[in-house]
């Protein structure tokens, strides 16, 4: 018993999703010494989703292996290659298969409104009634420090981030970003190095967001926002980080091969968004405006960059979606002077 709560004790204690999914399956494995326990999250638009690996960890393993959040879909394995996980999901209970002189237990993993994902056990013994009980309820209390994660990290009304988690996401890619190499190297690093990551720090912010509430009421601005936070899930990967900074004004943080690429996924959602039929409000649009996060960047640094680029968007039509290094690049704007205090927190 004293190992079952030591364990809980150890969940509980991080704030961070993939320490604790790393630390679940690990605390399975100590308490049911399987030959592997591991995490399966589905990803990806209905229809098309795929099997993401959140930890997976063997008997003899120093440490639990995962997919980068990063992965393109692509190469990860669609659902239906494991219908017994789907089976668990959609019935919402442990499923256990006897595999040539092996035990093999999925339990699900839900939230409040769905399942998510499976907690995967592979077993050269089977599970006694009270071993199944224990993992059952260790995962009810993973489900709820989840919620709580969850009330405390995103926002109440779309379920997008919400703007106080903002500076440690962003701390965490400023951590990603490899140092900028000197100028005699650069050219040649660029043409070997495909790896290198890029992140993408893009403002997005409602047109005339003002009128719809006071000609439709705040009810009706409330589902406007709704819907576009829909709208931002499905015209961006499931990886990329969205955020409501409140009122009108969202932010994604992104990694991608280049700049363009970022580019392309913010016109995808200006124009979804300018297509959508919003009830009653009819057609609404937005203005965005995106930069490259560099190696040294505050948040404030980076959004103050961003928000330029929206106010140019605002400045000449709207509806519209700028880069700021291509505004610098074409003399529209001024490069802005970064100064000792970049580093500052603004939010």
């Amino acid at each position: 018993m004293s190992q079952v709560v030591d364990h809980l004790a150890e969940l509980t204690g991080f704030r961070d999703r993939d320490v604790m999914d790393v630390t679940l399956v690990m605390a399975l494995r100590d308490l049911l010494e399987p030959e592997s326990a591991a995490i399966y999250r589905t990803v990806g638009e209905p229809g098309h989703e795929r099997w993401l690996t959140r930890a997976h960890l063997r008997a003899g393993d120093a440490v639990a292996t995962a997919d980068p959040l990063w992965a393109k879909p692509d190469s990860l394995p669609l659902v239906a290659t494991h219908p017994l996980r789907l089976e668990a999901m959609r019935t919402r209970s442990v499923t256990q298969v006897a595999q040539g002189g092996q035990w093999l237990y999925l339990f699900p993993i839900a939230t409040d409104r769905d399942v998510i994902g499976v907690i995967e056990i592979l077993s050269t013994r089977r599970l006694g009634t009270g071993a199944q009980r224990m993992v059952s309820s260790v995962l009810r209390i993973y489900h709820n420090f989840q919620g709580l994660l969850d009330y405390s990290e995103r926002d109440t009304l779309t379920g997008l981030l919400n703007r106080k988690t903002f500076d440690e996401s962003f701390l965490k890619v400023l951590s990603d970003i490899p140092a900028r190499p000197d100028a005699k190297h650069e050219a040649e690093d660029r043409r070997h190095d495909t790896a290198t990551p890029h992140y993408v720090l893009g403002v997005i912010d409602i047109d005339h967001f003002k009128t719809v509430n006071d000609r439709f009421g705040h009810l009706i601005g409330d589902e406007v926002l709704l819907l576009l936070s829909r709208l931002m899930r499905g015209s961006f990967r499931f990886h990329d980080m969205l955020y409501r900074f409140g009122g009108e004004e969202f932010v994604v943080l992104m990694r991608c091969d280049e700049e363009i690429h970022a580019g392309e996924a913010f016109e995808r959602l200006r124009l979804n968004t300018e297509r959508y039929a919003f009830p009653q409000v009819g057609r609404i649009t937005v203005s965005i405006g995106f930069t490259e996060v560099r190696r040294g960047d505050g948040p404030a640094t980076a959004f103050e960059r961003a928000d330029k680029a929206v106010y140019h968007a605002k400045g000449h039509g709207r509806n519209q979606v700028h880069n700021y290094a291509a505004l610098v690049a074409s003399g529209v704007i001024q490069e802005a002077v970064q100064h000792d205090n970049s580093d500052a927190e603004l939010f």
